[in-house]
């Protein structure tokens, strides 16, 4: 069955526990945030992150997500892949979704390279068949040789998202969520990290991304989701949306 993705009036209020609600209020009001921060029937203050978001994908599509920071993208995105569940709204998914959101997550510093490589692969839905498949292939991309035998710990920053990437790109999705395109390495590990990353857009059905470049977008993706403030502000062609938002600066409300 083709992948599927398919979104109805999706919104997710994000609940605050730490801070009054009278105190929240006064910031509020300074800062003027549109009423997106309220208070529910229990007096716990919630913060409404995303409100009225519909959108359909299908098999072939690759939607690029724009909008300044706190627009709502990596909470969309965290919707998608069943992180967050919606307040309201429905969100259907037909097909395997696999979150590049937390590359690093679930990696345990205590075990080896190698054995990381199984952890970080269950987490992300691999089978144990799949991660055996898949090890030399991920061990060869890492350039880390004989380290991978060597506690995490021991390892840079950088040899950790080497290892990190590595394994997040082996897996196999229908519908890939992708938030901002990662950096590893030196300028040659770099392009190779890109071609391997165009490998996984192409082995999976549905691409959604989100990143601060607009000409990436207009390359990789055939449409575009402006959000702002948690609300869709246009959907439509990437080139289309994408021009739009350039225009108004980033601002929504030029936009209309």
């Amino acid at each position: 069955m083709a992948a599927e993705l398919l979104l109805r009036d999706v919104a997710l209020d994000i609940p605050i526990f730490d801070v009054s609600a009278r105190s929240l209020r006064k910031r509020v009001m300074r800062l003027g945030r549109r009423n997106r921060i309220a208070e529910d029937s229990t007096g716990i203050v919630v913060v409404r992150a995303l409100n009225g978001v519909n959108l359909q994908l299908n098999a072939g599509d690759r939607l690029g997500l724009i909008g300044h920071n706190g627009a709502g993208k990596s909470t969309l995105l965290r919707v998608m892949a069943g992180i967050y569940v919606p307040t309201a709204g429905d969100v259907r998914i037909t097909g395997r979704a696999v979150p590049l959101l937390d590359i690093s997550l679930g990696m345990d510093d205590q075990s080896s390279g190698r054995q990381n490589i199984r952890l970080r692969g269950l987490l992300l839905g691999m089978s144990d068949t799949e991660i055996e498949a898949k090890t030399e292939d991920i061990a060869d991309f890492t350039e880390l040789g004989d380290y991978l035998d060597l506690p995490l710990r021991t390892y840079s920053s950088g040899m950790r998202l080497r290892l990190a990437f590595a394994i997040a790109t082996a897996v196999d999705a229908d519908i890939l969520l992708l938030d901002e395109v990662i950096g590893v390495g030196d300028a040659a590990f770099q392009i190779k990290a890109a071609r391997r990353l165009a490998e996984l857009h192409a082995r999976a059905e549905i691409v959604v991304l989100a990143i601060h470049n607009n000409q990436t977008l207009r390359q990789t993706c055939n449409k575009a989701l402006w959000l702002d403030n948690g609300r869709p502000v246009a959907l439509g062609p990437v080139d289309e949306v994408v021009s739009r938002y350039e225009a108004s600066g980033g601002n929504a409300a030029l936009a209309g």
